[in-house]
């Protein structure tokens, strides 16, 4: 079985975990350097003197395009078992890896995160960020993971087709993975290892900032994309209601319009990442989706602006706020 280690800039501990995983098991070990620089060259090359396949980026491009390199390096090699990704900085244990390698040959799991705990001492900014992007992958596909963020993965063989198409550069590729696994009909199962941070993540490449905005770049999009519609269906239920004095007449004109353009938008833009769905699958499941959430907003508005009483302009916005998520949760699974 296959281990795929992306590294940038390593340090002797990429050279231990290699010789600790080799007194373990007679591993095939591929090794992406991600242009990592001259200064790192001897390091590569112990790699390559214990046996490992070194593959050689000349500039960074990311940890998601080093993952990438590595799979269509095992396609053209016609690789026919499972294979596990692993990071370099020595916080995944050789034991840890090994109990990846026994579920994928053990189950008929496809997609298997070694999930951390997080117990013990962790830094906060990785407690933090886990925790956030949990619930929020929670919230938007309806599955509890419990660690988005984990670098180790094993990946049945005849997933590398889809792994290769999967969009995403950097830190979130890996996130990309989950967030399609469940609609390509991969079940994800967690086998949990041990929490290891060495030097309090020192060695660690992902850069709070831009990283994080990258991995929460489909949720913004859609959030931008939604406040936009909302915007324009607001202004016309408003004028639309001066005019005519029909709650129902309003609703209905002023979403049909909000639609058309929130389709548009989020073909698009928002979902047009790999590949996009075509216009004759994906119009009628959206405007499916329409006619449910056209349902629930004049509900909801009814109940807030009709039963309770609450003005126009502020039931408007509850209502918006209260599906919001189902239909961000809806799109993603069963529209695009």
């Amino acid at each position: 079985m296959p281990i795929l280690i992306p590294a940038f800039q390593p340090d002797k501990r990429l050279i231990h975990l290699i010789i600790q995983l080799k007194d373990l098991s007679n591993v095939n070990i591929i090794v992406v350097d991600d242009g990592s620089g001259e200064h790192y060259r001897e390091i590569f090359k112990s790699v390559e003197a214990y046996g490992c396949t070194v593959l050689t980026h000349d500039t960074n491009r990311g940890k998601g395009r080093a993952l990438k390199t590595g799979f269509h390096y095992l396609k053209e090699m016609n690789e026919h078992g499972s294979v596990i990704c692993a990071d370099s900085d020595g916080q995944h244990l050789p034991m840890d890896i090994m109990k990846i390698s026994h579920a994928l040959n053990e189950s008929e799991h496809k997609f298997v995160l070694g999930s951390r705990r997080f117990n013990g001492k962790v830094p906060f900014r990785s407690r933090f960020g886990n925790t956030i992007t949990r619930k929020v992958y929670s919230v938007t596909t309806g599955i509890k993971v419990h660690d988005t963020q984990t670098g180790l993965r094993g990946f049945a063989a005849p997933m590398l087709d889809w792994l290769c198409q999967i969009p995403g550069e950097r830190f979130e590729y890996e996130m990309n993975m989950l967030l399609r696994a469940q609609k390509e009909g991969y079940s994800i199962h967690e086998i949990f290892i041990d929490t290891v941070y060495l030097e309090h993540n020192k060695s660690s490449h992902f850069r709070p900032l831009v990283d994080s905005i990258k991995v929460y770049l489909p949720i913004l999009l859609f959030s931008g994309s939604s406040v936009l519609s909302a915007i324009i269906d607001f202004a016309l239920l408003i004028l639309i209601q001066q005019f005519t004095d029909n709650l129902f007449f309003s609703v209905l004109v002023a979403r049909i319009c909000s639609s058309i353009f929130n389709y548009t938008m989020n073909r698009n833009f928002v979902f047009s990442q790999g590949n996009r769905s075509s216009i004759h699958k994906s119009m009628p499941k959206y405007f499916t989706l329409v006619m449910i959430v056209l349902l629930l907003n004049y509900g909801f508005l009814y109940v807030y602006h009709e039963g309770i009483g609450i003005p126009l302009i502020v039931a408007k916005l509850l209502t918006e706020a209260s599906i919001f998520l189902f239909s961000y949760w809806a799109q993603r699974k069963y529209v695009y």
